[in-house]
């Protein structure tokens, strides 16, 4: 199954948020959610309650569609999830923001996962000085994520997109060098599923079934 290319607004309308999949667009008054607080399709007067299997698949494709993955890759990360020690539903989350993609976001290298996607597969960045062009890569603490050195210098849409760094608070557990343009891993990511609006208890119950 090739990777959805239609119009992502109608994924967060269809779990009823936002989901910040276009950047800077869904801090404005140009936002779907906001334009057209309804699920996408054709709408009718009766509607049904949503079964409880429907809320657990909800919130899964929400935090799919969040991280920008497919199905089988989520699926994988949670039986990853499942080896550790720990609740499954956080260390599935930590999986994913210890993703390439993920971090280039959280650097606010870019304005949003999509990009970050785009530009790794593009041989953008470096880890540790050496180019990775795989969104999917897990980054590990003492890792040095930056922009690749080019001997004709910074292209210009990278000064671009760097302008005003950082343009959103970095996570504790990330640390940004604005002068040289590089990031830096210093622990495990620190992060709740409150503070991402995931409720992971329903993606572990999805899963159980």
């Amino acid at each position: 199954m090739g990777r959805y290319t239609g119009p992502v607004c109608r994924k967060c309308r269809r779990v009823g948020e936002k989901l910040f999949l276009k950047g800077d667009r869904c801090y404005t008054s140009r936002c779907a959610v906001d334009r057209r607080n309804s699920s996408p399709g054709m709408q009718t007067q009766k509607r049904r309650r949503i079964s409880d299997w429907g809320v657990h698949l909800r919130e899964k494709q929400k935090a799919r569609w969040t991280y920008g993955v497919f199905e089988q890759q989520f699926s994988n990360y949670f039986d990853l999830a499942k080896l550790d020690k720990g609740p499954s539903g956080d260390v599935l989350l930590q999986i994913l923001e210890k993703r390439l993609d993920n971090v280039v976001f959280r650097l606010a290298f870019v304005d949003s996962r999509a990009q970050a996607r785009q530009l790794v597969n593009h041989g953008y960045f470096t880890v540790n000085g050496k180019k990775v062009d795989i969104p999917s890569y897990l980054v590990k603490p003492n890792d040095v994520i930056a922009w690749v050195k080019k001997d004709k210098g910074t292209p210009e849409f990278v000064a671009n997109l760097t302008e005003g760094l950082p343009k959103r608070p970095v996570p504790e557990w990330l640390s940004l060098d604005v002068e040289n343009l590089e990031g830096k891993v210093l622990s495990d990511p620190i992060i709740s599923a409150e503070e991402m609006g995931i409720e992971t208890r329903l993606i572990v119950e999805f899963y159980s079934k």
